[in-house]
């Protein structure tokens, strides 16, 4: 059996570690916090009925919107699922793109990431969407701004995939996907008492399970696993099963980094040590840990910022496939008579 090896964790990932593990079950640091949950609920609320009575509003682009979120904090997989939608669409030769917040980068302005936009700057999750996929895709701060700037940079889009923003009220949206994983609704508490940004149950449109199994009853499913061949910084690619036996140091710096370490075991991969940092990590500060001998493994998320620091690390890309039942939900849901007529 493969060595789990050594593990760092800094300060504030080993913090939200222990925030993570209280928001599953009613114990002492929920009830404490409860509540000031029952106060952000209240607020969720008074805003919600602002957009109810018009005095907030909701502003729409001339194309469909299709909204990936979470009701739940932490993060549960929404990446994967927005670039999962987007070839989806793109193998029906739909022009597709999308927008986001762009959370975590050093920029406040709206703008388009491109093939050498920096991370920093547009967002880690944006620039690894933009990569993968190829559509184009613009951040700001505020959702709307970012629709309206790329149909007016390009304006045969026919629909727009906002990643995340189910929450984010102002851009009106044609369809909402809620994506849950393994850790379902947690306690049922909102924040900071539990897991929840938003009451559940809610309306949405589809419900998608990121994890190894579904969180609940209800919604689809979705395939999940490494792929076969590892990515370098220069494009060219080794194969997973090569690294077996060898000295390996895996990091990442994502919502739950134990779930990638893992995987990457279950692959028979032995970690001499494994990294995790927290989400969003910007690798300013962050060293090598000393040794020439190993290799170092990380997400394709962290590449997109960990390969200016250390351009011989391997990224290992995660394969994710919705069910065909999905699809075939979102597909309907376009075509239906109230909504667009996809090609």
């Amino acid at each position: 059996m493969p060595s789990q090896g050594r593990s760092s964790t800094g300060a504030s990932s080993a913090t939200a570690s222990r925030l993570q593990d209280a928001w599953l079950h009613r114990g002492l640091l929920a009830c404490l916090l409860w509540p000031l949950s029952q106060l952000y609920g209240a607020i969720f609320a008074l805003r919600g009925l602002l957009y109810r009575i018009g005095w907030l509003r909701a502003e729409c682009v001339p194309v469909p919107v299709i909204v990936v979120g979470n009701v739940i904090a932490g993060g549960a997989g929404k990446t994967p699922v927005v670039m999962a939608v987007v070839r989806h669409l793109q193998a029906r030769g739909l022009q597709v793109g999308v927008v986001s917040r762009g959370y975590g980068r050093r920029t406040d302005d709206c703008r388009e990431v491109l093939e050498n936009s920096d991370p920093h700057d547009v967002g880690d999750e944006p620039a690894l969407i933009h990569h993968a996929t190829n559509a184009p895709v613009f951040v700001a701060r505020r959702r709307i701004e970012a629709a309206r700037a790329l149909l007016e940079r390009y304006p045969a889009t026919q629909v727009i995939v906002s990643d995340d923003g189910l929450q984010h009220l102002a851009l009106a949206r044609d369809i909402e996907i809620c994506v849950f994983d393994n850790r379902g609704i947690g306690n049922g508490w909102l924040l900071p008492a539990g897991l929840l940004r938003e009451p559940w149950p809610r309306r949405c449109d589809l419900v998608l399970h990121s994890g190894e199994r579904p969180a609940f009853s209800g919604g689809y499913t979705a395939a999940r696993s490494l792929a076969q061949d590892t990515v370098a910084s220069d494009g060219k690619r080794v194969p997973l099963e090569a690294l077996a036996g060898k000295p390996l140091i895996a990091l990442a710096a994502i919502a739950r980094p134990e779930g990638f370490f893992d995987m990457l075991r279950a692959r028979g991969l032995t970690l001499t040590e494994t990294i995790a940092l927290p989400d969003h990590h910007d690798f300013d500060a962050w060293q090598r840990p000393s040794g020439s001998e190993y290799t170092l493994l990380c997400t394709e998320k962290d590449a997109v910022k960990l390969w200016r620091k250390a351009p011989d690390a391997l990224a290992v890309p995660l394969h994710f496939e919705p069910a065909p039942e999905f699809f075939a939900a979102l597909d309907a849901k376009l075509s239906s008579p109230d909504g667009y007529q996809a090609a």
